[in-house]
């Protein structure tokens, strides 16, 4: 005898397995706009008891994506439904969405990284650092001493006599820059391959060490942007925090150290990221950052010609 306390699942039909349909799912879906987690989880429970109350226990993918757009119009407002309806436009795209966060220590870039990957339903996020890692496993300190050094003090591990007009702390740090994006250009290779949304982040992500737009451009929607702490203390702040966090496993003074080495190479990173014409973040507050963040994707997604073109269709169903 079937249980009549049993709630009726709402199903999301043309879907290979009929998959339920489900809160998070669509709270993930409506946070890429930028609206923020719990208003979206809101609108989500709204969408699904309109659904019970109307009593439509199996809906197309096609008429959810109407009913959320329609709900994100008369509750939230036309901007966020249209970028809603965009959204879904890029997700029935073959391309896959990679963004690459860049900065130097200590801007916040992981934890941005992971907020932002959450928002937009991302579930893959991979650091440079680990990248790095991976790196010194296979290669020796003799063969490539330049991995063995934090970013700030790879000029350390050297191995040629510099000019006297050329900055040690820049070259050292180019040459592990170098060495690390051969791993970065094969994790954004195998992405596209695979056809995986994802976010790497990392002070090796630096422009002019890869060309982003000319190397994966056709083949991927990529989203390159730099973060930049301006405030010294605020930067400064940020040190304090990690070590808290890691339990004492990124000191302090290890980074208060080489504050200035630090500092130096956000200033280098940031003139590469003008010169090459990427996007860079200032990094304030964590929501109000991650905010900016998602401007940036979401402008730049929009603007690729197949992402318009399959809007039109979006709009037109």
């Amino acid at each position: 005898m079937e249980d009549k306390f049993k709630i009726k699942r709402i199903i999301i039909s043309g879907e290979k397995s009929g998959l339920p349909y489900s809160k998070g799912l669509m709270a993930s879906s409506i946070m890429a706009t930028g609206l923020p987690p719990s208003q979206s989880y809101e609108v989500a429970k709204r969408i699904e008891n309109y659904l019970r109350e109307n009593k439509i226990y199996s809906v197309t993918i096609d008429e959810l994506r109407k009913i959320a757009y329609n709900f994100l119009l008369t509750e939230v407002g036309k901007d966020f439904a249209e970028k809603y309806l965009k959204w879904q436009a890029l997700v029935d795209l073959e391309k896959p969405l990679i963004i690459l966060i860049g900065g130097t220590t200590g801007v916040g870039k992981s934890t941005i990284a992971t907020e932002v990957a959450h928002r937009l339903g991302i579930t893959r996020i991979v650091s440079t650092d680990a990248i790095r890692e991976v790196m010194r496993a296979i290669f020796s300190k003799e063969l490539m001493p330049a991995l063995y050094e934090s970013s700030f003090n790879a000029y350390k591990l050297l191995r040629t006599p510099l000019p006297s007009n050329m900055d040690p702390l820049i070259v050292g740090f180019g040459e592990q820059t170098s060495a690390v994006v051969v791993g970065v250009k094969a994790i954004i290779e195998r992405a596209i391959k695979e056809s995986l949304n994802m976010v790497i982040e990392g002070i090796h992500i630096v422009p002019g060490f890869i060309d982003f737009y000319k190397d994966y451009s056709e083949r991927s929607i990529i989203v390159p942007l730099i973060i930049t702490v301006e405030e010294e203390n605020l930067h400064r702040s940020h040190f304090y925090v990690r070590e808290m966090e890691t339990e004492g496993f990124r000191p302090f003074e290890k980074y208060h150290r080489n504050f200035d080495s630090i500092r130096k190479l956000g200033r280098y990173i940031s003139n590469l990221a003008k010169e090459n014409n990427i996007s860079i973040i200032p990094s304030h507050n964590l929501d109000t950052t991650v905010a900016s963040v998602l401007e940036v994707i979401i402008n730049h997604v929009f603007s690729v010609p197949e992402v318009i073109e399959k809007t039109k269709t979006v709009f037109s169903k």
